[in-house]
């Protein structure tokens, strides 16, 4: 039988006899007594009940109003239930669970109810918010130690690693404890989309100071004037740099020319290999074609520079390399492009330190832009810069470039700025950028300069005790911080060099030397002295280094000859080798004599 409906309202039950008319059959009638129900409002002794027909249930489940099933059949709802029998049906009634007998009427007992759950939600809230602002505040304070483990555990393998080893790649520098916190600081929590003053993002005003700060120091360190040059150093990188300019100042297929890699240039000035394969952007983007170094003397061929540019006339000329140990000749650059109108720029990446304590000669005088690394000599973070020309600029410089006044202007500004953002780059990096306005203020002390002079005869110094050693340089010298070693002679491959000294914690870098057959198997070394320099090392010091070098050749050799050149068999070579070893305890014992900036080592 159907389970009855159930009824709200308080029913008053009156006698059997009192008012019933004879029935036929088992059917139940009730009365409701109206008095009752009127009066029931005001008495707080009345228990509302709903009246239903007991049913049959099992102890798992029971079936609500809706049909759908209940499992478990709950206990308190059991409690409220009063069984009895009226003519022999069973029937049960059912207690409201408000709470009435406090005096509380049906509407006041539900808003009490629900404003307990609401203050209980809001306190159960607001430990749950609580509890999430200490869960971000300990998460964002925990060290690199607390927060990741494995990271920090690497970190320091490789702080050793600098500390017990000695660093003659020439690419490589050890930044002062005042860069390393700007690169570690707040800033790199901002988005500064655009140039100063000209931001995407809000909120910017502090940036602004710190990048305007930045380009002020970099004129200084130059000894520039802010009405001929600017600069913009947002750049990644000096590869970006350059091909920021690129994207300035050229279309698609427009030529650019640059030293030839073999010869001691960079691969972004445009480089195919032998067999005509495109290993860079400038030259995927661009129609390149290289200048060389004369073979016998490794130095500039300006002769058939000269003639190369006159008949390839591309639009955009390239001094400066990534391995070129002699000093340039920018006048013999800047009469070359004026011939036919070409745009003159230097990378000066590689010696752009030694340039700003002049050491070495400066490329502004003669260059229409100048890109450089920031690291490197410079000693400051990781990426790029660029100075170009602006302002009015008088006199005929080539028949492309002729104005009918005599004069004009120079219009490189815009072009690069936007040419490094929005086209090539997004947000700068700030913390590189405050990190670069600390290094660029060393560079205008004396103490620099001090250190930019001993970075020199240091390589000098190492330069001589190979070549006492009857090892073969290119160009037999150097007139910076780096030299070639030419291991060919020797019969050595630099990539097997390279390794010998890496596993004697020695690092250089192997290096394509011109007339060698492609960059794949190179058979030279570049060294260069700023980081050893850096550390506190001098003249003498570079003569010992000089003879661990040469032991690693002699090394090297002996394993040429037992194991082969081949990389697979020259490599199970070197497992366990005793003379690695004592070369390796010989080297950790010299590098650790030397302190690390900016670290308590």
């Amino acid at each position: 039988m159907p389970r009855a409906s159930r009824s709200n309202v308080s029913l008053g039950f009156l006698p059997h006899s009192s008012h019933h008319s004879q029935l036929s059959d088992d059917s139940i009638s009730f009365q409701i007594d109206s008095s009752f129900h009127s009066s029931s409002r005001h008495l707080v002794s009345a228990v509302p009940l709903q009246l239903m027909e007991e049913q049959t249930t099992n102890e798992s489940s029971s079936v609500d109003l809706n049909g759908e099933s209940k499992i478990g059949g709950e206990e308190e709802e059991e409690r409220d239930l009063d069984n009895f029998q009226i003519l022999g049906h069973p029937m049960s009634l059912k207690r409201r669970r408000d709470d009435y007998s406090s005096g509380a009427t049906p509407e006041s007992s539900s808003s009490s109810t629900s404003s307990k759950r609401c203050q209980v939600d809001q306190n159960g809230q607001e430990r749950s918010l609580e509890s999430r602002r200490q869960a971000v505040r300990a998460w964002g304070n925990q060290s690199l130690q607390a927060a990741d483990p494995d990271i920090f555990n690497i970190l320091e393998k490789e702080k050793q690693r600098q500390y017990r080893g000695i660093e003659l790649i020439a690419s490589e520098n050890f930044v002062c404890k005042a860069v390393m916190e700007a690169l570690g600081s707040h800033l790199t929590n901002k988005y500064s989309e655009g140039m100063p003053g000209a931001r995407y993002y809000s909120g910017n005003q502090y940036i602004d100071e710190i990048e305007f700060l930045c380009c002020e120091r970099a004129l200084t360190a130059f000894e520039l004037d802010s009405d001929n040059w600017g600069v913009n150093v947002q750049p990644y990188s000096c590869t970006s740099a350059n091909f920021a300019v690129y994207t300035a100042l050229l279309s698609p297929g427009d030529r650019i020319m640059g030293l030839d890699t073999p010869s001691g240039g960079h691969i972004s000035h445009g480089y195919y290999t032998p067999n005509g394969k495109k290993v860079s952007g400038a030259s995927i983007f661009f129609e390149s074609l290289s200048y060389k170094v004369n073979p016998q003397t490794g130095l500039i061929d300006f002769e058939k520079l000269e003639e190369r540019v006159i008949d390839f006339r591309p639009k955009i000329l390239i001094c400066g390399g990534s391995s070129y140990p002699r000093d340039w000749d920018y006048a013999k650059f800047r009469q070359i492009a004026d011939k036919c109108g070409t745009v003159l720029i230097c990378d000066m990446a590689q010696i752009s330190g030694l340039i700003a304590a002049k050491e070495c000669a400066s490329p502004f005088d003669f260059c229409d832009i100048v890109t450089s690394t920031t690291h490197k000599s410079l000693r400051g973070p990781r990426g790029g810069i660029i100075f170009y020309r602006k302002g009015l600029k008088a006199g005929k410089r080539g028949n492309l470039l002729n104005q009918g006044d005599g004069s004009y202007k120079y219009d490189f500004e815009e072009k690069i700025n936007f040419a490094v953002c929005p086209a090539l780059q997004g947000g700068p990096h700030n913390n590189h950028i405050a990190a670069l306005a600390i290094a660029l203020k060393q560079l205008a002390t004396p103490d620099y300069k001090a250190y930019m002079h001993q970075v020199k005869k240091n390589a000098q110094a190492l330069a001589s005790g190979l070549l006492r050693r009857n090892c073969r340089l290119v160009t037999g010298g150097t007139d910076n911080h780096l030299v070639l070693w030419d291991l060919r002679n020797l019969g050595l491959i630099g990539k097997n060099f390279e390794k010998v000294c890496e596993m004697c914690h020695i690092t250089v870098n192997k290096i394509a030397i011109f007339d060698d057959n492609g960059s794949l198997t190179p058979g030279g070394v570049r060294i260069g002295t700023p980081a050893m320099t850096t550390r506190g090392c001098l003249e003498s010091d570079f003569e010992t280094m000089a003879d661990f070098l040469y032991r690693a050749a002699q090394i090297t050799s002996i394993m040429q000859r037992e194991h082969g050149k081949m990389a697979k068999a020259f490599l199970k070579g070197l497992e366990n080798n005793k003379d690695i070893i004592d070369l390796r305890t010989q080297v950790e014992n010299f590098a650790t004599q030397f302190a690390m900036p900016g670290q308590d080592l």
